[in-house]
């Protein structure tokens, strides 16, 4: 695939304000987050309650009349034990990712009851929820919250979370991240991303099938290959290329790359969790539904922590 153009900015041109209000004036709320998300928050088990932990002032935003303030909110374990380890688990960082959002939330109203009494949890199912109703990879402001998980960070959607962990004093010992990988990377949001910073965007590779990204600077191979062989229960893994890689970066094991995570300010790099994982869905394979593509994101957290609790037992 080549080059697109951009129907925004001038070509060799970073966008400033202006560009950047007229992406805003395109977007439209397509989506509930209060009916999808916020709703199922009620019919959480007894061992989990919700907290929030701040909100997005959106809706004076001149050119959105109808986006709602949007609270965010974390599940989080009742029983709180400080010998027990603690797992993190996100969604919804973009918020155009749905079974990131849907699968946080049926973990949760599932599969958690398995694990509570050997875990804390802190699941926070909707970083986004501006992203998730209007379908979207950036914030209204044109920023990529995957992108602004560091101190000091201008995207609120990172910046409330880091406050809330670090307030808290919440040290995971295991962060799992929920992502997907979509055909509109190629037909919208990398040709977005190459106009809004005037770059050449060169990676336009869009795996078939599922893959994880580890930490490059603690990748936890064994962990990685737990996962895996998890989700190959529930879904196809992604093949490599012929470079033997997968969006451009080189292949360390099946279905699974490295990204260095607190440079780029992602949000898997955000804690400094001795487990740590990125996962990768592909909801517009035909050989996936939008179950399966749940399943699949429960599955990943099902392996985390079955390796967890074989691996500390054994230590």
């Amino acid at each position: 695939m080549t080059e697109q153009a951009y129907p925004i900015g001038t070509p060799g041109k970073k966008w400033g304000p202006e560009e950047k209000q007229q992406w805003l004036a395109q977007q439209l709320v397509r989506r509930s987050y209060q009916e999808q998300v916020v709703t199922k928050l009620a019919k959480l088990p007894s061992y989990f309650e919700t907290e929030q932990y701040g909100q997005l002032n959106y809706a004076d935003l001149p050119v959105i009349k109808d986006a709602d303030n949007y609270p965010l909110f974390v599940i989080k374990s009742v029983q709180w034990d400080n010998q027990r380890p603690t797992i993190l688990i996100t969604g919804g960082v973009h918020g155009y990712e749905t079974s990131g959002v849907q699968g946080a939330l049926q973990f949760a109203l599932t599969e958690a009851e398995n694990y509570i009494r050997q875990f804390n949890f802190v699941i926070a199912p909707c970083l986004s929820p501006w992203g998730y109703e209007t379908i979207n990879r950036w914030n209204p402001f044109a920023a990529d919250p995957n992108r602004s998980f560091y101190e000091g960070s201008e995207a609120q959607e990172s910046l409330l979370l880091m406050e809330y962990l670090k307030t808290n004093e919440i040290s995971p010992l295991c962060h799992i991240d929920l992502h997907e990988t979509t055909d509109t990377d190629n037909s919208e949001f990398r040709p977005a991303l190459a106009a809004r910073d005037a770059i050449v965007q060169k990676t336009w590779n869009i795996p078939d099938g599922f893959y994880l990204v580890a930490d490059a600077q603690n990748p936890q191979a064994d962990f990685q290959t737990a996962i895996i062989d998890e989700v190959k229960k529930i879904t196809h893994i992604a093949p490599a290329d012929d470079n033997n890689e997968l969006i451009g970066v080189p292949l360390q094991q099946l279905g699974v790359i490295e990204y260095d995570a607190k440079p780029l300010g992602l949000c898997m790099g955000m804690t400094d969790a001795k487990y740590k994982t990125t996962t990768e869905v592909y909801p517009d394979s035909p050989k996936v539904d939008e179950r399966n593509c749940n399943d699949a994101q429960v599955a990943v957290i099902r392996g985390a922590l079955n390796f967890i609790l074989d691996s500390e037992r054994h230590a």
